[in-house]
């Protein structure tokens, strides 16, 4: 058996050499005399080959053929996303989102306070006024009632409270909605990193609000009629048996609205941002929520969640300031026969109020925004149209709009 023609394994014998040396020996005669070559009896050992001085060999290739080390640069992914403003335009995480918002309030404080603290002030006065001047008086149940009859005096103490307040909640109801629309617009400034004034996002948000309210109330009558159809069946029956289907049908009715809350969660936005009606976007939230109900009831379940622990954190000082600044009601609380307060109560737990809307309000609204963009980004590849909005290079011309809905 002989080695390949033209390749042959520096310091190894052939495979016909018979005599062990390990020394090659030519299998034919080398001139044309027919007389062998002197070979010398000193040969290098076989396979004891070194490189030259100075150098060393190169290494095995790790990766594919070749020799030496891969690239420099195949460790690397994808090119960091572009971040004009408050997030970067990608699809978000839910930590960015709640950190969008958060951002949003540290870098266009100014204009966020200032929207927050007058709506806060606003409806914290019209809730003082009228749990002062309408707010009845919740009459105190005889030592003698049976536990039907103090059940009954508090469900009309509830239904009173309810009546007196109602003048307040609507005020707040407006209030809240000429914020929400005010840091909408505020919000999609702030993905685009551009300025925004309180007049500006007025002369922006002025034309939608009308349709906004009619929005919020249209939801709100949907929810309500909800309730009423789960609970009517128990209430007609009557009885014990009326009694349990009543809880039965409030809590599947109660299942039922917030599905649709959620279904409809991102129609503000989209009526604000797109310029559309409210049917219209109604049916552009349901699209946008379509197949990621439960990631966005997450999120929107954990920003309420932070609201209220943060809400009870500021109000519980308050509320202790209060009532030990507010001697007689803080008596007849103790003495059990009154539990109205005075004027020095109202008005600390009405500051505490005003701090807690002024943070929590541009929260609530920056993470409804943010899962509309984000929904759009995921399923319209938004992200170019903002990027070319911010006017970063490469995504071609700005458009005109200043806001996320174009």
């Amino acid at each position: 058996m002989n080695d390949t023609p033209g390749w042959t394994s520096p310091g190894s014998a052939p495979s016909d050499d018979q005599n062990g040396s390990g020394v090659p020996r030519p299998s034919a005669p080398a001139d044309a005399n027919g007389s062998a070559p002197q070979w010398s009896k000193d040969q290098p050992p076989a396979g004891q080959w070194s490189p030259p001085t100075g150098q060393t060999p190169p290494p095995a290739p790790s990766r594919g053929p070749g020799w030496g080390a891969p690239p420099p640069n195949a460790h690397w992914g994808r090119p960091p996303a572009a971040k004009p403003g408050v997030i970067p335009l990608r699809p978000l995480a839910m930590g960015e989102i709640l950190d969008g918002a958060v951002k949003t309030l540290r870098s266009y404080w100014r204009t966020v306070l200032a929207i927050t603290v007058t709506v806060a002030v606003i409806s914290q006065i019209a809730d003082i006024l009228a749990q002062r001047y309408l707010v009845p008086e919740a009459p105190a149940a005889g030592p003698d009632a049976t536990p039907a009859e103090a059940l009954q005096s508090s469900l009309d103490a509830a239904q009173s409270s309810l009546v007196g307040l109602a003048p307040a909640l609507l005020v707040t109801l407006m209030a809240s909605l000429v914020s929400a629309a005010l840091l909408t617009v505020v919000i999609s400034r702030a993905i685009l990193g551009k300025p925004v004034s309180l007049g500006s996002a007025w002369q922006e948000a002025r034309p939608r609000l009308l349709q906004l309210v009619g929005l919020t109330l249209l939801l709100a009558a949907l929810s309500a009629a909800i309730v009423m159809v789960g609970l009517l069946p128990g209430l007609l029956i009557g009885g014990s048996a009326g009694v349990a289907l009543a809880i039965l049908g409030g809590f599947g009715a109660l299942a039922a609205a917030v599905w649709l809350m959620i279904r409809f969660s991102l129609a503000s936005p989209a009526l604000m941002l797109e310029r559309q009606g409210v049917i219209p976007s109604l049916k552009r939230s349901a699209k946008l929520v379509q197949g990621t109900w439960w990631r966005i009831f997450g999120i929107t379940l954990l920003t309420q969640l932070l609201i209220f622990v943060f809400a009870m954190i500021v109000a519980i000082p308050f509320t202790i300031i209060g009532i030990a600044i507010d001697g007689d009601g803080f008596s007849g609380l103790l003495s059990g026969t009154s539990t109205t307060f005075g004027w020095p109560f109202l008005i600390v737990t009405g500051i505490g109020g005003v701090i807690t809307s002024a943070i929590t309000y541009p929260i609530s609204a920056g993470v409804t925004v943010l899962l509309y963009v984000d929904q759009r980004i995921r399923r319209e590849a938004l992200d170019l149209e903002l990027a070319r909005a911010a006017g970063l290079p490469g995504y071609g011309p700005a458009p005109g709009t200043q806001t996320v809905g174009g």
